[in-house]
């Protein structure tokens, strides 16, 4: 059989659907759809987390052996060609006697990829089908196996001239409650948020997420980055995630968040973070609300970035311009996401 069944295309959107169940972490979410020959579905499977059976596999132990000799896999990432903590999946596609998989996403590994190979070079027909939207999917992990580190979004909030505080270091509010609505959300949306410990002590800030009307909004893991001592009675401390310290050696850091499975990190804490992420090169993303009051003073959004002349300017990509209530909503990408 060549080229793509209307059944299996609706199979490999099935899959993507499945793969979300799964947590987000250190292994990618991955979905799988075992389909007859006839394009019925026979089974579902999704990866549940790191040492559970991956997808294929979850999916095959719920077919009859019999049923899976000459059916199709469609699945959402590359089968895996090596042995972890479970064994190859390609293997075990090919010792069900699966005639056919249909696969959206290229694995990346150095040594789990080469399944497709494998499994072609096993008498298995081959197909990859979806390949931008199984990429979408697991963008964020991608860009881990790519760099090391989660993708980082650096968020603050201005005034017209570049304030972020007034001169007794007050800060809200600067923006109007569509901003702050949209923050939450982009709190929810990230697996961590990061502050330094001078924003702890001045602002106490909960670092949860709240969506209006939403009652189990995902929460992002608290992290707070700097060497001076969190108080016993931050707010911080409160949150309904474990809260994390962090050194300044900011990539040391991000290496290790990366290796306990956070992929994107939100830092929302500061002028004195936020440049120093940016004067690293660690910032992927920029997202600045821009409110249109004047303040004036010392307090600015950004501190010393290490441009010395104009040819040092840091050139970004605006990717979203939106007005939210009487604020302006920019955000950029810098030169590692282009």
């Amino acid at each position: 059989m060549s080229g793509i069944t209307a059944a299996e295309r609706a199979a490999m959107a099935r899959a993507r659907e499945l793969a979300l169940r799964g947590p987000r972490g250190i292994n990618p979410q991955v979905g799988a759809v075992i389909l007859a020959a006839d394009g019925r579905m026979l089974a579902e499977g999704w990866h549940r987390g790191a040492g559970t059976a991956h997808a294929e596999v979850d999916a095959l132990s719920r077919v009859n052996p019999a049923q899976a000799r000459g059916a199709t896999a469609v699945v959402t990432l590359e089968p895996c060609n090596h042995t972890g903590r479970t064994g190859p999946c390609a293997a075990a596609l090919l010792s069900a006697g699966i005639g056919r998989v249909v696969y959206g996403a290229a694995d990346p590994g150095e040594a789990s990829s080469g399944g497709s190979t494998r499994l072609a070079e096993g008498g298995v027909d081959v197909h990859r089908h979806g390949e931008h939207e199984a990429d979408a999917l697991i963008a964020d992990w991608l860009f881990v196996q790519r760099t090391g580190r989660p993708r980082v979004t650096v968020k603050w909030a201005q005034s017209l001239d570049g304030r972020a505080a007034a001169a007794d270091g007050t800060s809200q509010w600067i923006t109007g409650p569509q901003a702050r609505a949209d923050v939450h959300r982009e709190r929810s949306a990230h697996d961590a948020i990061a502050v330094g410990t001078g924003t702890v002590l001045a602002d106490d800030p909960r670092l949860t997420a709240r969506i209006e009307g939403v009652d189990d909004v995902p929460q992002p893991i608290p992290i707070v980055f700097g060497e001076r001592a969190i108080p016993a009675d931050a707010a911080v401390r409160q949150h309904p995630r474990e809260l994390r310290t962090a050194g300044h050696e900011l990539e040391r850091e991000l290496f290790a968040l990366a290796a306990s499975g956070i992929q994107t990190l939100y830092v929302e804490g500061g002028p004195t973070l936020a440049s120093a992420f940016i004067r690293a090169g660690l910032a992927d993303r920029l997202t600045v609300y821009l409110a249109p009051t004047l303040i004036g003073g010392p307090r600015t959004a950004l501190d010393d970035l290490g441009v010395e002349t104009i040819d040092e300017q840091r050139r970004l990509t605006v990717t979203r311009l939106e007005q939210l209530g009487n604020d302006l909503l920019v955000e950029a990408t810098t030169e590692s996401e282009q």
